[in-house]
Parts: structure tokens; C-alpha cells; sequence
């Protein structure tokens, strides 16, 4: 070995003293062709990222796109009954086929390789990580505009998996109206952004309530923080989704994509702009 330069991008060495990081990002399945990939993230759990993930592939179906969600949620898996998808994935010699919602959405979830969607997964970090990675190596996408990602909660494992191995275009978190706002969001942040993970923005689940006699706005969880933590942070706030139990019922009953709001008008604008 010639005397070390510490110029890593003229030397050919494969030595621990390398200073350049090297990529960990995966490639896609080599029958897929993935355009943009939006990662639905949060600090914590039980915010509304299947929700919000569910909602944004159904409006980007409806525009004509065609749309994708990976659940990399391994340990609680919602979306397949969101979208009213069931039974046990099939695959090829190629690899694993998603299945298809009725508006056209390919998803691929734990559940979908499970023997029955009722059993827990109880696997550690690293097998969940490896699990994820595959979803994105393995299953066979074909043409796709949009992806959505479902993220697992938190700063963990699974996060850090999907963060570092698959090229996520854009993030967009996932928050509540609760004094625990900006701690979330600034934990979803942080992690964003040492990922170098661009943030389209923040979409707050569970704003209010309305009222079905009069039309009234009833915050039932207080003032919401939402607009001061995105200003402190730099980043749009794209749209408040509000408590409503015709839309607990269509995800209840598997018929997200038959939803009918505007709440996320300007989230799909913000997507949509993502270069």
C-alpha cells in the first residue's frame, strides 16, 4: 500500500482511515421504476401517519398518477385494511407482487405475508430493518409516479433503515394539536435533516372538531401550537385534518379512497413541487 494522500476520491483503497461516508441507499427492484418517494413520518405513534399516508396516495390516484404505499410500519400495519386489501401476497421468481386497491394504489405490508393479519410481529430491530429493505429490493413496483411510505414512529431502527436506504425525495411529518407538538415535530425534524432529507412540511391530524349542526369549529385538545413550531423550524404547515367519524368509518370499513375533503389541498401542491 503507497503512503495514504487523505485524498479519498483519488485512492482506490478500501482502508478504515476512508474519510468520504459511503451511500447505503438500495436499488430498486430491477422490473420497478420509482419516480418520486415521500416518507410520512412522526416523532411518536397514534398521530395519523397511516391516515395521512392513505389520503395523499388516493389524491394523487385521482389525479392520474399512479400511486404506491409501502408500509414500513412492520409492527403495526394498518394500511392494507385501510385500503381494503387482504389476502396473501404472490410473487414470481422476479420477486413479490403488491397488491392493488381499487383505485389502482399497489401496496405492499407485513400483513400481506403473514399467515393471518391478527398475529403480532414480534421480531427485533435488525430483522424489521432488513424486512423494510426488501419491500423496496424485492417487490416488483413496476411503474410508479408517487410512493408513500408509511414510516414506523419514532427515532429508531426502522426509521434510520428507511432513511439511509431508500432515496426518499421528500418528508412530510405528521403531528397532533397536543402540548406535545413541538417536541414531536422537532424530533422528526432533527432526524430529517441530519438525514439530509428534505421537509415538505407539516400536516397536523385531529386539529378539531366540527360541529354537525351548526358548523362550528370545536378545538377539544386547546389552542393549537402548530403555526409557531413550523415558524420556528422553517417549514410550511400544509394542512389541519380534522376528527370525523365518516372518515374513521371509511378507513374502519376499507374504503379510504372513497374520502371527500380538501384538508390536503395544499400538501399535494407542495408534493406535486418537489423537484
Amino acid at each position: 500500500m503507497s503512503e495514504c494522500t487523505h485524498d479519498c476520491s483519488s485512492c482506490g483503497e478500501n482502508c478504515g482511515s476512508r474519510t468520504e461516508p459511503q451511500s447505503l441507499i438500495e436499488q430498486v427492484n430491477s422490473q420497478s421504476k420509482v419516480g418520486k418517494v415521500i416518507g410520512v413520518v412522526s416523532g411518536k405513534g397514534g398521530v395519523g401517519k397511516s391516515l395521512v399516508t392513505g389520503m395523499l396516495a388516493t389524491l394523487f390516484a385521482r389525479k392520474g398518477f399512479k400511486t404506491a404505499v409501502m408500509d414500513a410500519d412492520i409492527t403495526g400495519p394498518s394500511i392494507p385494511k385501510m385500503f381494503g386489501v387482504g389476502g396473501r401476497a404472490k410473487g414470481t421468481n422476479d420477486g413479490i407482487l403488491p397488491a392493488v386497491s381499487c383505485g389502482g394504489t399497489k401496496i405492499m405490508s407485513v400483513n400481506l405475508l403473514l399467515e393471518n393479519p391478527g398475529d403480532p410481529v414480534i421480531w427485533r430491530g435488525p430483522i424489521i430493518a432488513g424486512v423494510v429493505k426488501q419491500f423496496w429490493t424485492d417487490v416488483i413496483w413496476g411503474d410508479i409516479d408517487y410512493m408513500f411510505v408509511d414510516m414506523p414512529p419514532g427515532t429508531g431502527d426502522v426509521p434510520l433503515t428507511v432513511f439511509q436506504s431508500i432515496p426518499l425525495d421528500g418528508a412530510v411529518i405528521v403531528s397532533s394539536p397536543q402540548d406535545l407538538v413541538a417536541m414531536i415535530v422537532n424530533k422528526a425534524v432533527s432526524m430529517a435533516n441530519m438525514m439530509n432529507i428534505p421537509i415538505v412540511g407539516v400536516v397536523e391530524n385531529m386539529s378539531y372538531v366540527q360541529c354537525p349542526d351548526c358548523g362550528k369549529k370545536i378545538y377539544i385538545y386547546g389552542e393549537s401550537h402548530i403555526d409557531a413550531v413550523c415558524e420556528e423550524n422553517g417549514i410550511p404547515l400544509l394542512g389541519h385534518i380534522p376528527i370525523s367519524p365518516d372518515i374513521t368509518h371509511q378507513c374502519d370499513m376499507g374504503l379510504i379512497e372513497d374520502f371527500s375533503c380538501d384538508f390536503l389541498d395544499y400538501a399535494v401542491k407542495a408534493i406535486e413541487g418537489i423537484k
